[in-house]
């Protein structure tokens, strides 16, 4: 075997292992996106004020963030596609912690152990989804991520009808779906050797390897802006996930299960952004998905802190399905970046921008504390703003 990296041939895309990773991923998102559904409850019943509900998001999305690259560099090398189980059994015992913790303490460290489980599966899987791509990449992302995106969008409806009526206990029931995403799991680990990419011959992975090449500053201060990016978008998408409730309530007087379904509906939009951006990735190019994503947001997200109720809904549907819209085109420009390093990317992009993520909760929730909650919104409102910086970003394939 030669010195060089070698290049790869795709196979077919296993469209029967991608849908069974979408599931998977939304039986995972949809349990981590119970903690944030379950706020209104816990604020209630452990007396917590707004700085103390981010801080259950950060612990959460920090134990989520930090094995994230420390994982996808480590299998990048050594695939580990049972891992996921691991990772999966891991956010079975924090779910579990959830339903039964009897102080907000305990409620920390439960959180955090949901967010351990996501960052052991996120970089295996999204590994595993590109090598089942068959080269159409957009389009894998997409579906991958709209599992993702679905998962996350039916904690509150699940809330709604569920966990509002039936109290905090009742996340208990919820580890029938973790059980279920682990049973998934090992079908999709079985399948890992069939849908690995074949290898070329050397000749041909010397032209790839020399393509792949790029000065180190050529690399490093795009990929900081990809994740400045996506960074921005993950904070505007923390302040609804974590206060958009008590937002309706506070601004509008509406119930907690209508907030609830208020707050699907704004999620439920980033499944289709992100199936419909990676789809119209792979057609017209990612730069111009980058740049709708951010100038398509950026009006609607300044026009929101002034809306009514009814206006308040439409906005909040647009806005995240406009910059949902973007994800697949970041992820696959920063693998473009970092050939060969699917595992090391998907744990940045989920892991390190999930985790800053939930510092700017913590902090939003301070801001909201002090100034009250319409300040803070009328102030996230400009956070889309920092996608201008995709302005510096290179051509990579005129590069």
């Amino acid at each position: 075997m030669s010195n060089t990296v070698a290049a790869v041939i795709p196979r077919q895309a296993a469209f029967s292992v991608l849908v069974a990773l979408s599931v998977t991923h939304l039986l995972n998102d949809m349990i981590q996106s119970l903690i944030p559904a379950i706020y209104p409850i816990i604020k209630a019943a452990y007396h917590l004020d707004y700085g103390q509900i981010g801080l259950i998001t950060l612990a959460f999305q920090m134990s989520a963030s930090l094995l994230q690259p420390a994982v996808g560099f480590y299998t990048d090398k050594h695939p580990m596609p049972y891992s996921m189980i691991v990772g999966m059994g891991c956010t079975l015992v924090g779910l579990i912690g959830l339903a039964f913790a009897s102080s907000y303490g305990l409620l920390l460290i439960a959180a955090a152990g949901v967010g351990l489980g996501s960052s052991i599966f996120h970089p295996e899987a999204t590994r595993m989804a590109r090598n089942a791509s068959g080269g159409r990449q957009g389009l894998a992302q997409g579906i991958f991520q709209v599992g993702g995106q679905t998962g996350g969008a039916l904690g509150p409806l699940l809330a709604a009808f569920i966990i509002v009526p039936l109290g905090q206990r009742s996340l208990g029931w919820f580890s029938i779906a973790a059980l279920l995403a682990m049973m998934l799991m090992v079908w999709i680990a079985a399948r890992a050797a069939d849908i690995t990419p074949l290898r070329k011959a050397p000749a041909a992975a010397d032209a790839t390897s020399a393509r792949a090449a790029r000065p180190a500053a050529n690399v490093v201060i795009p990929f900081i802006i990809l994740i400045v990016l996506l960074f921005s978008k993950n904070a505007y998408s923390a302040s609804f996930t974590s206060f958009y409730t008590f937002f309706l309530i506070g601004k509008f007087d509406v119930s907690v299960q209508t907030s609830q379904l208020m707050l699907f509906l704004f999620l439920a939009s980033s499944a289709v952004g992100a199936l419909g951006g990676g789809i119209l990735g792979d057609r017209i190019g990612r730069t111009r998905i980058l740049w709708f994503s951010i100038l398509g947001a950026l009006p609607f997200t300044l026009i929101l802190p002034f809306a009514d109720l009814f206006w308040t809904g439409v906005l909040t549907i647009v806005i995240n399905l406009i910059m949902a819209s973007s994800f697949a085109a970041i992820m696959l420009y920063a693998m473009e970046l970092l050939p060969g390093r699917v595992g090391l990317v998907g744990g940045f992009f989920y892991g390190l921008t999930f985790g800053l993520g939930g510092i700017a909760a913590a902090l939003l929730g301070g801001l909201a504390d002090q100034y009250g909650i319409e300040t803070m919104y009328r102030i996230c409102a400009f956070l889309p703003a920092i996608g201008l910086l995709a302005w510096f970003l290179p051509r990579l394939r005129q590069a």
